[in-house]
């Protein structure tokens, strides 16, 4: 908790109240109750804050206000008239295709822009290291129970038949709230899985998932063994559940606690995990890298946003707390901490996030030379 008071102090101020400001408390009762009386109360705040905590205040400000303004009467009139913000559709936060409509696509629309000005570019930039164990922290601390135990009857299950005969795969980006709901739930299921990550600028992943499924929407799940290929996250975990449960249901508030505390990760971290590094490879790696992960691990977060700003493709081998893996993550890197990574192309196996993302940044950010943490 005494992480959570310093990282509310510092950058957590900033990114937190600002997007305060976005409306998302327009998604409340408590808020359409009040928006007929001091409609500028919430913006002053966030001015206070701001001016308290960043010499770029006014500047800053200044560029979001007019856009900020705009937003809020739009979902304003969408309530009123009784229409969803709530952003149930998965829709993808670069999605500008005709067709693309409902709450979630103008939201994240709206939201990816503002979450890439706080969050400041470039990921291979030197980075504060108290910041990003704070608020990748809290990020974790919010989605709690979800995404870091497996069940019993999967962790039996996956012991007993293994991993399915041919790989699942998903194509999402980290930063997605609905992406998220489904790594969750390959961690609770054991479950292994080749990700193919389509940041926003994405160059080759996008396009596939527009000539597999038709559209450009996130996240997009294909099982090989099955043949089945589904959109919607909340359609993909039921049939996760229904396929590899082992007669489990999804486990209580997975799928209705995305809407409430599953915008928070991507938030608090401002959106890192959204967008393509401008010096990504043009190329996919030989082989796919391999993570060893699960979901809610703090520090196995930064590593999977580093994979997806990179647009480099691997396999998720989950290992979350009583996971048939852990023996053979063991085995392997001598304990079962993660994130642990292996680079088949190079021969590299490490540990430590902060290692790994400088590794990924070298390796496959072109140019990437200077260190990223400090």
């Amino acid at each position: 908790m005494m992480m959570a008071a310093s990282m509310a102090s510092s950058v957590g101020v900033v990114q937190c109240q600002a997007l305060q400001c976005a409306h998302l408390h327009l998604q409340t009762p408590s808020w359409q109750q009040e928006r007929g009386r001091g409609r500028g109360s919430h913006w002053r705040y966030c001015r206070l804050e701001f001016g308290r905590n960043s010499a770029e205040s006014d500047e800053l400000l200044s560029r979001l206000a007019p856009v900020l303004q705009r937003k809020r009467k739009i979902l304003l009139k969408r309530i009123s008239a009784g229409g969803s913000s709530d952003g149930q559709k998965d829709v993808s936060v670069a999605n500008s295709s005709k067709g693309s409509s409902g709450g979630g696509s103008s939201f994240l629309t709206f939201l990816c822009p503002l979450l890439k000005l706080l969050g400041g570019g470039d990921p291979s930039a030197p980075r504060n290291t108290f910041l990003e164990t704070a608020t990748t922290g809290v990020a974790s601390l919010a989605r709690l129970p979800w995404g870091s135990q497996v069940l019993p009857e999967a962790a039996a299950a996956r012991t007993e038949a293994g991993q399915p005969a041919k790989p699942l795969q998903l194509y999402e980006f980290e930063a997605c709230p609905f992406c998220r709901r489904v790594r969750e739930a390959l961690t609770e299921l054991d479950l292994s899985v080749e990700i193919f990550p389509c940041p926003k600028g994405s160059l080759r992943h996008r396009e596939s998932v527009r000539s597999k499924g038709g559209k450009d929407q996130f996240p997009f799940f294909l099982d090989t063994n099955t043949g089945v290929s589904l959109y919607e996250s909340s359609d993909i975990v039921k049939y996760l559940f229904k396929e590899y449960g082992a007669g489990r249901q999804p486990s209580p508030g997975l799928l209705e606690s995305t809407l409430v505390t599953g915008w928070v990760p991507t938030l608090v971290r401002a959106g890192r995990g959204m967008a393509l590094f401008q010096r990504a490879p043009i190329q996919a790696p030989e082989k796919m890298l391999e993570l060893y992960s699960y979901e809610n691990n703090q520090f196995a977060r930064l590593v999977r946003e580093a994979l997806c700003e990179l647009e480099l493709p691997y396999i998720l081998r989950n290992a979350g707390k009583g996971s048939s893996v852990r023996p053979t993550l063991l085995q392997l890197a001598g304990s079962t901490q993660v994130p642990y990574l292996v680079d088949p192309n190079t021969g590299v196996a490490m540990a430590e996030s902060k290692d790994i993302i400088a590794y990924l940044f070298k390796t496959y950010g072109a140019d990437s030379s200077q260190p990223v943490y400090e």
